[in-house]
């Protein structure tokens, strides 16, 4: 596990995924075998990894600055990176040469070529691979994947995303993400962070995307880093996108790091159809369907004598939903143990790095573009 010194890297994949495996006795498969998960952990600094082996009753043997020497270790199966961006295409290069399976986290590398390039040599090693595509496994979305399964919508004609949040500047309160995240030549930015997550959403829910328009922003453009210290904001902390998918439906999805919340949570997705609609967040889905819809009438001379939030419908918890990362972790492993299909490999990657990538020229360029079909 490379990079778990991050705090998404710690927190959710470290923490509340792999070790939390370990703390319900390992992952019992369906054939009475039981996979227990043993963490190596690698970064460039030995005292923040000896840090976490201590905090978390690791073995200390078990941590390396040295991934070249723990890729050579025999008994290492697989090898995970939450590293930065910028790092993370020859670490996972080195994975694959080394023959060890592969589960990353996104961008799966700072370009398309690079993307395409680790998934075609994957695939010629013959070892397994993955990308985290967490935001299929919150309880919001399960949800909204049921809805659309299940024929809800009708015929789904739109879907309207807001993501984002204020992150502190860093000068009278720390900033909730690293540095690194506003600063283009780090491989920051809102377009290379979100748009893979919308691409994975949108391909798997409700199509796949045929075409970009996208227009990028730096509101803010002087931040504070973790020591304080000022620069200038090189990377993009806002992006607004139109994107057309496969069968006519339009997506339109708002991403940004500077903006204030006023919604009920930080993600939410509204989709409208023939039949009926949904919102969707990370944990909450309500519905109005075609049969109960009231009848809006535009008059601004009289106010609005009920709430339109009470007027939809709250969908049921009908199943316990863990954490999304571990469900992820879980999913990688059986396949990795079984060969179980898999479709979130890095080619599904290397799809999210190539709407991301559109993105950015889209709003260079000032122009819509097409999204042409992946194939390795």
């Amino acid at each position: 596990m490379n990079g778990v010194t991050g705090r998404m890297g710690h927190r959710q994949h470290l923490v509340r995924s792999v070790l939390a495996l370990r703390e319900q006795g390992g992952l019992a498969l369906d054939d009475g075998t039981v996979l227990w998960p043993e963490p190596v952990l690698v970064g460039r600094r030995a005292p923040a990894l000896e840090q976490l082996a201590d905090l978390h009753g690791l073995d200390r043997r078990n941590i390396s600055t040295d991934l070249d020497a723990v890729l050579a270790d025999e008994t290492v199966d697989i090898y995970f990176d939450a590293q930065i961006t910028s790092a993370r295409e020859e670490a996972v290069r080195k994975a694959i040469a080394a023959g060890k399976h592969v589960y990353t986290e996104k961008p799966v590398a700072g370009t398309l070529d690079g993307a395409l390039d680790l998934a075609r040599r994957a695939t010629a090693a013959g070892v397994r691979h993955g990308v985290v595509q967490d935001k299929l496994y919150l309880p919001g979305l399960l949800k909204l994947r049921r809805l659309v399964a299940s024929g809800f919508f009708g015929r789904i004609l739109s879907v309207r995303g807001e993501f984002g949040y204020w992150v502190f500047e860093g000068d009278w309160q720390p900033a909730q993400r690293p540095s690194w995240n506003y600063r283009a030549e780090d491989g920051g930015g809102i377009v290379s962070d979100m748009f893979p997550h919308w691409e994975y959403v949108l391909h798997e829910l409700f199509g796949r995307v045929t075409s970009v328009q996208a227009l990028t922003a730096t509101h803010v453009p002087r931040r504070w880093d973790e020591n304080g210290k000022p620069y200038e904001a090189t990377a993009d902390d806002a992006a607004y996108g139109v994107f057309e998918l496969a069968g006519g439906i339009v997506a339109q999805i708002n991403s940004s790091w500077a903006v204030r919340v006023h919604r009920d949570e930080l993600a939410e997705f509204q989709v409208d159809g023939t039949e009926g609609s949904a919102v969707a967040g990370l944990r909450r889905c309500r519905v109005q369907h075609r049969s109960v819809t009231p009848r809006p009438v535009w008059n601004p001379d009289v106010p609005a004598t009920g709430s339109f939030r009470d007027q939809w419908q709250e969908v049921p918890d009908d199943q316990e939903s863990g954490n999304a990362f571990k469900a992820q972790w879980e999913e990688f492993l059986r396949h990795v143990h079984t060969g179980a299909p898999y479709p979130r490999d890095l080619l599904a990657g290397a799809r999210g790095v190539q709407l991301a990538e559109l993105g950015l020229r889209s709003s260079a360029e000032g122009r819509r573009l097409d999204v042409p079909e992946l194939t390795l």
